[in-house]
């Protein structure tokens, strides 16, 4: 069944096809955006207006807790130990943030084996921006042979680690381990040496991990170093020694340090220990 539509004129549906294209093109076409002519501030007779300058983002630039590792001041990565054998670990750091490290900052025990050592254990002082320090604790071989490795770290007030270190030991029996100095630990005190009194003396504890002879001297902050001694060893302890500054009382007070540095058979720095002191003439 068909149906009769009404007849158009040609010319008619060409003019309507032609507005169709043209209103299809317009709508197309991208939107003007307005722009505005009004000033962003009303200006009077004889008076400039003037617009403020945004203030500068601000960038966060502040690094607190960072420490720069400078070296193992004792038992370096794979030092033969032997089994079930006291030893002290030290690390040195420089702090290079801009936070200092004080009493809340704790030494932690991470992962992997404790050998003996503190879960957490607190800084004795506070290591201010630029300083460096000397960063020990107190440990005990595994008594199996093998290598044994304990993962540590830094910890602020806050309680974020911003530190990672470690302590990598080969344990022995002791029948094959090399003979070397294991630790040396300080303590400072003063003494009385002639006419000067007060004098600063610092007392080192080096233990040894069986027979055999020590060559170590002293070293100083002023750069000036003791003649080599030798320390004998009949068997695995520890022995004590010390040394005495003789500072001139014009020196005057300041902070300074002396250490051991084992010659042979290490061929090692064991740190130092820091004071402030001086000598004085009755």
């Amino acid at each position: 069944m068909g149906c009769n539509l009404p007849r158009q004129d040609p010319a008619t549906i060409q003019t309507a096809a032609a507005l169709t294209v043209q209103a299809e093109i317009t709508a197309a076409a991208p939107k003007a955006t307005a722009t505005s002519t009004t000033a962003p501030f009303p200006t009077l007779p004889g008076v400039t207006a003037t617009v403020p300058t945004p203030a500068p983002a601000i960038t966060a630039t502040s690094k607190c807790d960072i420490a720069d590792f400078i070296d193992d001041v004792t038992i370096p990565d794979n030092t033969s130990v032997d089994a079930g054998a006291s030893f002290t670990k030290t690390w040195r750091f420089k702090n290079i943030g801009n936070c200092s490290w004080t009493p809340s900052y704790t030494l932690v025990f991470v992962s992997g084996q404790i050998m003996g050592g503190p879960a957490t254990q607190a800084l004795s002082s506070n290591v201010n921006s630029g300083q460096t320090v000397d960063l020990s604790v107190a440990l005990t071989a595994p008594t199996e042979n093998g290598n044994y490795q304990g993962n540590w770290g830094l910890r602020n007030a806050s309680g974020t680690i911003f530190a990672h270190f470690w302590v990598k030991v080969k344990v022995e029996d002791g029948t094959g381990g090399d003979f070397a100095v294991t630790h040396v630990t300080y303590t400072f005190t003063t003494s009385d040496s002639g006419p000067n009194e007060d004098c600063p003396t610092v007392v080192a504890k080096i233990t040894a991990t069986g027979p055999g002879d020590v060559e170590y001297y002293w070293t100083r902050s002023d750069g000036t170093d003791s003649p080599v001694e030798i320390l004998h060893f009949a068997s695995a302890s520890t022995k004590e020694v010390q040394n005495v500054w003789l500072l001139p009382t014009s020196a005057g007070a300041a902070t300074r340090w002396m250490g051991i540095y084992v010659d042979e058979p290490n061929h090692q720095d064991f740190g130092h220990k820091e004071f402030t002191s001086t000598c004085s003439a009755p």
